[in-house]
């Protein structure tokens, strides 16, 4: 923990506290997370995620591993290098015991590759679209500006809340753009 956060630069977490507090800990991660995803280097995430991974408490390191790959894939410039930096932690996270953890932070990884290809220009299909997750379709309903990324979900999303959403914003955006 403490070479952790000397790593990071955090000097103000008591390291008894964090050692025997698993909140104090968790925010201690997510500070380490923050800096470690505004860093131009990529060379020490791998160790940075087996460290944090190694906490006796699954829940915590998986939370601060998810929220490093979310902080990641929105600084990425596409999906191949997204792909490349979350390839190089598999390895680490299949280390976590809890499948339903390993689980999770997979599908995390597939659903930014899946919103990342979408940027990037790539129309999924209803079969692709119904592969992610209902929180990825609905993150793409709130932000993606591709109206027929919209379309697709205004038709077919799982969830009312999730369609209405894309029909509203597509539907808006056709307004905009005349």
């Amino acid at each position: 923990m403490a070479e952790l956060l000397a790593g990071a630069g955090i000097v103000d977490v008591d390291i008894d506290d964090a050692v025997a507090d698993e909140h104090v800990r968790s925010s201690a991660y997510q500070r380490v997370v923050s800096v470690t995803a505004s860093s131009r280097s990529r060379d020490r995430d791998r160790e940075i995620v087996a460290t944090i991974l190694r906490d006796p408490m699954e829940m915590v390191s998986k939370t601060a591993v998810v929220a490093l790959v979310d902080r990641l894939a929105m600084k990425v410039t596409g999906p191949a290098e997204f792909r490349q930096w979350s390839a190089e932690l598999l390895p680490e996270i299949d280390q976590l015991k809890t499948e339903a953890y390993r689980e999770f932070i997979r599908r995390r990884i597939h659903d930014w590759l899946f919103y990342l290809s979408i940027e990037d220009g790539h129309v999924p299909t209803p079969v692709e679209l119904a592969k992610v997750t209902d929180w990825m379709q609905r993150v793409l309903a709130e932000e993606s500006t591709s109206l027929a990324v919209l379309a697709l979900l205004a038709e077919s999303d799982s969830r009312k809340k999730t369609r209405n959403i894309a029909k509203n914003r597509a539907g808006s955006r056709k307004l905009r753009t005349k």
